[in-house]
């Protein structure tokens, strides 16, 4: 199944800009005063409460001041959690991103009801400079059995090949950039640039620079039998490929993008995604434009079998 009903979400206690994640996250600009933190708690709070409003399951867990996790608030990029009951844990560009990985976190989980049948750790290779960042690098066509990748720094191609051959998807790897200053730059996070659905993958596939490997990613997502619903670079710098969609308990499904998003959204593009399902968006702008991440980088998806 592409969609889950349950998401976990890390309410933040000392938010804020992250120089380390910002050496190669180019949409992270500091914004200065002392209420950054505030100012996200309340983005966040919103955020749950439309959210659960639509019958969509939010397991929130406060993070903790000690240690110092400026961007715990996206918990995607360090934990996954399966079907069969495993939970992946992923090797972390930043340092201070790594100990973001904690146990209790996954304790409560269970707690609520979730099967841990294993958890899988592969974040060892950070130490020797190698990284994979969870559903932040990596793209999964549940249904298809499909791993999209963009190789960057947060996204190391034999890790990525080695997980897709573990976990049993066909993976598809391309490169893609966007524009900083006069530069072609990679861009951090495949998740910021594509989006899949249960029948649709919004894209921005002006970001693939080689066509070879654009025709590939085109030809691929066809045969899957999605549509693609295209976006610009402009739209793709608003946050409008950071999108998830998401069901509720009685499975309707809904698209969950920030209000920058959607407000980048031309209507043509708003009335194809709402062909299929409909959209939830929310003011993130302090999260954007601090964390460098939106809707999608909020939400670790739990697949997770019930007890």
């Amino acid at each position: 199944m592409q969609t889950t009903d349950t998401v976990l979400m890390i309410e933040p206690i000392a938010f804020g800009y992250n120089a380390e994640t910002a050496e190669n996250n180019y949409f992270q600009v500091e914004q200065k005063g002392a209420d950054i933190q505030s100012k996200a708690l309340a983005e966040f709070k919103i955020f749950v409460e439309k959210l659960r409003s639509k019958g969509i399951n939010v397991i929130t867990i406060k993070d903790t001041i000690d240690p110092h996790t400026p961007d715990s608030i996206f918990p995607n990029n360090w934990v996954s959690f399966h079907k069969d009951g495993k939970v992946v844990l992923y090797p972390m560009f930043a340092s201070n991103r790594r100990v973001e990985r904690r146990e209790d976190i996954i304790q409560t989980i269970k707690n609520q009801g979730f099967e841990v049948s294993e958890i899988d750790d592969w974040s060892l290779p950070e130490i020797q400079g190698h990284f994979l960042e969870g559903t932040g690098s990596m793209i999964f066509d549940h249904d298809n059995r499909i791993a999209y990748g963009s190789v960057s720094l947060r996204l190391d191609e034999s890790l990525f090949r080695e997980f897709c051959t573990k976990y049993r998807f066909t993976p598809v790897v391309f490169h893609s950039f966007q524009t900083v200053g006069e530069e072609r730059l990679p861009i951090y996070h495949t998740n910021v640039m594509m989006c899949v659905a249960d029948k649709f993958v919004v894209i921005c596939l002006d970001c693939i620079d080689s066509e070879l490997e654009r025709s590939k990613v085109i030809e691929t997502i066809k045969n899957s039998g999605k549509e693609i619903i295209e976006i610009s670079e402009q739209q793709m710098q608003q946050f409008a490929g950071n999108m998830l969609q998401v069901q509720n308990k009685d499975g309707e499904k809904f698209l969950v993008m920030s209000q920058t998003a959607y407000q980048s959204l031309n209507a043509e593009q708003i009335s194809n995604i709402e062909k299929y399902c409909e959209i939830i968006y929310s003011d993130l702008n302090t999260i954007e434009v601090n964390g460098g991440g939106s809707a999608r980088c909020m939400l670790a998806e739990v697949f997770l079998p019930k007890k």
